[in-house]
């Protein structure tokens, strides 16, 4: 076991130069890419085939709404719990920044472009979710006709996807940048 001298030796780890980061970061992204708050991007899917070919209250669109009726009572946060979470995290993160950018740390640099776009995430499936809720209930309370409700909810998740896949594009290809950047400038790893 390799001796520490201090807690930035301990800190200033090799990342961008293992495969093991590139695979944390390429499956990260490929599991985000898999649901849409919860919901598998099949049934989603299935309920925008089925909207298509005219089907707005068929088994595909009842699903997506069972499904979503079902996952985004864990989405909802609060004003308060929302201010605190921001808070924390916004501390985290500009503390990484900080440590990597300003301190020059390669492990706070690959954890910036592996955990900033996955907070960003975070925040726009929150705000999804948001602007989800009135639509379930609605739905739910026959306050609009379920197949209107079901496109409004598959139009807002579809490009919900749109966003994230060009979210994951974007943070891999800037990490990928910056790496070879980072092993550029150091080429011995110092």
């Amino acid at each position: 076991m390799p001796q520490f001298d201090s807690l930035i030796g301990l800190l200033d780890s090799r990342s961008f130069t293992t495969i093991w980061y590139w695979l944390a970061l390429i499956g990260m992204w490929s599991a985000a890419g898999r649901t849409v708050l919860g919901v598998p991007s099949e049934v989603l899917a299935r309920a925008r085939s089925a909207q298509g070919e005219g089907e707005g209250q068929g088994p595909a669109v009842i699903t997506l709404l069972d499904w979503l009726s079902l996952v985004l009572p864990r989405w909802r946060l609060g004003p308060r719990e929302g201010a605190v979470f921001l808070g924390v995290t916004s501390f985290l993160m500009t503390s990484l920044i900080v440590l990597g950018f300003v301190f020059w740390l390669e492990l706070a640099q690959a954890l910036v472009l592996l955990l900033v776009p996955f907070w960003m995430l975070f925040w726009m499936r929150v705000r999804l979710a948001r602007r989800l809720f009135p639509l379930i209930a609605a739905a739910q309370d026959g306050g609009a006709p379920v197949a209107e409700a079901a496109l409004g909810v598959s139009r807002a998740m579809t490009w919900h996807r749109r966003w994230v896949t060009v979210l994951s594009m974007v943070s891999v290809a800037l990490a990928a940048l910056w790496g070879a950047l980072w092993s550029v400038i150091h080429p011995v790893g110092f």
